[in-house]
């Protein structure tokens, strides 16, 4: 018998004792955008291996129904009370409605697993919610980590709870520690960054960009307010704080051994340095699923595949350094991580406000870090010691952005 067919036996058997593992008890909060979407494909890829409990939207009515029908979850929750109503008229019976300002995070806290894929600030009582349950919780919800660091890693030492990071850096990163049995033996973190739709782009070149312009993102598919960061690069600036809030305190890392490249071809997700000189690299093509059954299989690996590297089509790749004067948002998030406490929180909650004003029509590309440099500018310095104080500094930050873009175009 040929190497080739004792290979394929062993994937069988494999394959075969997978199908009879247990089956995961899985909440979907945010399941109607694209995180939470690709998340249902796995399900759909591996019926026997998750229980859909729980599905949650923040809007998204008919969505959100519609995904009901189909996985008929224990319960199905929504931040918008108005339209409950009609939310329930919609689902199968038997199907508990949740709705209101803590249905999402409600929603959590009876899967083994959670998946918060909650766009924006809105996320943080998911994951406080899910970790202080002492559940797992798959991570792709950047902001509330980001906003409330302290806050959640409080939390995090929980009993049974558990925090693995979907999006694709973070979670190439966590892939490529796992090689690693000593943590005083880790160098630098590298995040990798797409360049996104303006890559090579002057400050000036960049002057006059549109709306579709920011939007046509060359290789992920993501929702607008993610898209419009990945092309500021605020959203690898976030990623660095994440990174730090992630991995700094196990490996004892700072901001100031948190390197970014630029790898046009999103091949390479990220990358980690040891102090003998050897970088480990995690390599897939891009695709969120790999990151998301990564997370919902782990410690084990999925025996579904997705990203696999077709070596016949790959033929190169390439990395740069990215250029800060043009993009000028990443060194504000350098210097948010490095102030600590609540700058993360301001800095992420004035970028909602200054995004959405742009993706409104109400300010330039360019006028988005100029608007999130003068709101740095006034940070009071509060500490983040509570929720309370998070959100306090949310709210704060995101007034004081609205009063500059006023102000800018008055």
């Amino acid at each position: 018998m040929g190497p080739s067919k004792k290979g394929s036996r062993r994937r069988e058997s494999a394959r075969s004792a997978y199908r009879r593992g247990m089956t995961t008890t899985l909440a979907v909060l945010g399941s109607t955008g694209s995180i939470g979407t690709q998340t249902l494909d796995i399900v759909r890829a591996a019926p026997e291996r998750f229980e859909i409990v729980a599905l949650g939207a923040s809007t998204s009515v008919k969505e959100l129904a519609a995904q009901a029908i189909e996985f008929h979850p224990r319960v199905v929750a929504l931040a918008d009370a108005s339209r409950a109503a009609e939310l329930k008229a919609m689902i199968p019976p038997g199907v508990e409605v949740l709705a209101g300002p803590d249905a999402l995070a409600d929603a959590s806290r009876d899967a083994s697993m959670v998946i918060n894929g909650v766009v924006g600030f809105a996320g943080l009582p998911v994951t406080l919610a899910a970790l202080g349950a002492g559940r797992r919780l798959g991570l792709a919800n950047k902001e509330s980590l980001i906003a409330a660091g302290p806050v959640v890693a409080r939390v995090r030492s929980t009993p049974g709870a558990e925090l693995l990071p979907v999006d694709s850096e973070h979670c190439a990163l966590h892939q490529c520690l796992r090689a690693n049995d000593n943590p005083a033996r880790v160098a630098k973190l590298v995040l990798t960054a797409s360049g996104g739709p303006f890559r090579g782009r002057t400050r000036g070149e960049l002057a006059e960009v549109t709306i579709d312009d920011a939007l046509a993102h060359p290789t992920w598919s993501m929702g607008p307010k993610i898209t419009v960061d990945s092309s500021t690069l605020m959203n690898k600036g976030l990623e660095v704080i994440e990174a730090h809030e992630l991995f700094g305190a196990t490996y004892g890392i700072d901001f100031d051994d948190i390197d970014v490249v630029v790898h046009p071809q999103s091949v390479v997700h990220s990358m980690v340095t040891f102090t003998d000189g050897a970088t480990l690299a995690q390599l897939s093509m891009p695709d969120m699923r790999l990151c998301m059954a990564y997370a919902l299989e782990y410690p084990d690996r999925s025996m579904v595949s997705f990203g696999a590297i077709d070596w016949t089509s790959l033929s190169r790749l390439d990395f740069e350094l990215p250029d800060h004067h043009a993009f000028p948002c990443l060194n504000l998030a350098y210097y948010a991580g490095r102030a600590g406490q609540t700058a993360p929180a301001w800095l992420s909650a004035a970028n909602e406000v200054a995004v959405d004003a742009f993706l409104n029509g109400l300010m330039s590309w360019t006028s988005i870090a100029d608007v999130l440099s003068a709101a740095l500018d006034r940070w009071p310095g509060s500490v983040a010691d509570s929720v309370e104080a998070v959100l306090a500094a949310d709210a704060a930050a995101r007034d004081c952005a609205r009063q500059i873009i006023e102000r800018r175009a008055a």
